[in-house]
This record gives structure tokens, C-alpha cells and sequence, in this order.
């Protein structure tokens, strides 16, 4: 699709990633790591700067994904994982009085999600679900081919509803491993590679644990498909079969007999789909 020449920009709790895309294609990419003991001032100092080495006079918005909720109209980012000096700051009118540009912003599971729509596996449904497995257990939606992230950018967040002794975020993202098994989802799935069973047997726990909230999602939306990302995505092979098993309890079949859930084709998803929220912009304005 012809998207014009947009600046897409994934700020993540350990690094950051930017890229100059025209018509969803990356011309350019840069990646670099942040520290969560990083001000906020020498972070944003880092973002523009990025912003600079990818510039040129084609620019015609920036869009950034952020790990937090978002004032979305007013630009302002809250709170942002693992960046405790990020505090209500005003991210939209600070680039856009360097660049002269329009900036949008949103929180990066929203940026996955429209990713997928106008990118990657969700092109053609109407009702999509996206879920980030990493660090936390992000999701984001689009009910009727329209972004929804409700009246304070947290609609869908699954990961935050009660589960078990928790969250869910605790229970369906790599805190899993690091809370209940004392490893890391990388270890784990390097042994998982290799057949061990206990590694195997920790990715059907988890496997369980992700087909319910799986079930909470369909309850609450119904959505045609459901596309998974993050890093603990990688390993869908050792957990699909007890996420679906855990599923089979659904009150509605039908529903779940539809359902589609696949796991994103794109690393560079979550940049595209922070551009794309200056074309979910111009779609929703014309």
C-alpha cells in the first residue's frame, strides 16, 4: 500500500528502535539500547537525534509506540516500563516544534496491532486482537477495521485482570519463567530446542495459562483473529497445543472453532505500526 515517506519509532524499556519506511517498506532502520537510569531529558535527546540521522524534506509525519498509557490527543506519555524518569511527558509537542512535522503517538501493543492490519497477518479481518508475549503482556484492538483503545488508552489490557495469585501479565509473558521457573524465556527455549522436559513441560504450563486469557478475550470482543508477538512468541510451537487444549472448555465452540490465531511474520511490525498511526490518522479524518 502507498503510505508516503513516514518515520516510525518502537521505544521500548532497553532499547529503542526507529526507521525511515515508504510505502511499508523500511528504507533505513537504527537501533540502539536506552537504560532505564537514563533522565528523561537525554532520552528524548537520543530519540531526536535518531529522528535526525533518518531525516529528509519527504518526511511527512513521525509515529512512536511507547510502553505506557498515552494521553493520545494531547501527546503526552505517562508512566513508560523500566523508565522510571518518565513522567507525563509531553513527547507529541516537543518533536513537533523540533521537526515541523505531525507526531502521533500510542502505546506500542496498539502500534503492534495496526502493524498487523495494514502490514502483516490481519489485512483482511474486520475484529483483530494483538497480543505482545515479552517483558509484559501487552494487547491491543481493532473492532470493526478501527483502532479501539478506549477513553484512556488501556482498553484490552487483558494482562492486567486478576489471575491465579496475580495478574495475568505475570502468568502469560517472560515473567512467567523468570517468577515461577527462575530462568529466562531465552535460556528456556534454548533447552526447549534441545528436548528437555522440564523446559517443555514449563511452556505447557504456559501454554495453559495463555489459553485463558485467551478465553477472557473472546468473551469480551470475539475478535476474527488473534496475532501474537514478542520474544516468547518465538517459541509457539512448544506451547499451541495446551494454549488450544485449555480453550476447549469455551462455551461457545462455534467461536472458538473460528478463530484464528497466528504469530506475527514481521520483526520490524511494531515500527510499522507506530507509522501507521499517522494513516489510521488521515483514514479516520477523510
Amino acid at each position: 500500500m502507498s503510505t508516503g515517506t513516514l518515520i516510525g519509532i518502537d521505544l521500548g524499556g532497553t532499547n529503542v528502535r526507529a526507521a525511515c519506511i515508504l510505502d511499508d517498506e523500511i528504507e533505513k532502520m537504527i537501533s540502539e539500547p536506552i537504560s532505564g537510569k537514563e533522565n528523561a531529558e537525554s532520552i528524548i535527546d537520543q530519540i531526536k537525534e535518531m529522528i535526525s540521522n533518518l531525516w529528509n524534506s519527504n518526511i511527512e509525519a513521525i509515529g512512536i509506540g511507547v510502553p505506557s498509557v498515552v494521553d493520545v490527543e494531547k501527546g503526552i506519555v505517562y508512566d513508560v516500563q523500566n523508565i522510571p524518569s518518565w513522567k507525563e511527558v509531553p513527547l507529541k509537542e516537543i518533536l513537533e516544534v523540533e521537526f515541523g512535522r505531525p507526531v502521533f503517538i500510542n502505546n506500542d501493543a496498539n502500534c503492534f496491532v495496526l502493524g498487523e492490519k495494514y502490514f502483516g497477518e490481519a489485512k483482511n479481518y474486520k475484529s483483530v486482537v494483538g497480543l505482545i508475549l515479552g517483558t509484559g503482556f501487552g494487547s491491543g484492538l481493532i473492532l470493526n477495521n478501527t483502532l479501539y483503545s478506549g477513553n484512556n488508552c488501556g482498553a484490552g489490557e487483558v494482562g492486567m485482570l486478576p489471575y491465579k495469585d496475580s495478574i495475568f501479565e505475570h502468568y502469560c509473558s517472560g515473567q512467567f519463567f523468570e517468577i515461577h521457573k527462575k530462568t529466562t524465556g531465552q535460556e528456556l527455549f534454548n533447552r526447549a530446542q534441545k528436548g528437555d522436559e522440564e523446559a517443555l513441560s514449563a511452556y505447557n504450563e504456559f501454554g495453559t495459562h495463555l489459553g485463558n486469557a485467551v478465553k477472557v478475550i473472546m468473551y469480551a470482543y470475539d475478535p476474527e483473529v488473534i496475532v501474537l508477538g514478542g520474544s516468547v512468541s518465538k517459541a509457539f510451537s512448544f506451547f499451541h497445543k495446551s494454549m488450544f487444549k485449555a480453550m476447549e472448555d469455551f462455551a461457545y465452540p462455534n467461536s472458538i472453532r473460528n478463530l484464528k490465531i497466528k504469530t506475527t511474520e514481521r520483526e520490524s511490525v511494531a515500527v510499522l505500526g507506530a507509522a501507521a498511526l499517522a494513516l489510521d490518522h488521515q483514514f479516520l479524518n477523510n
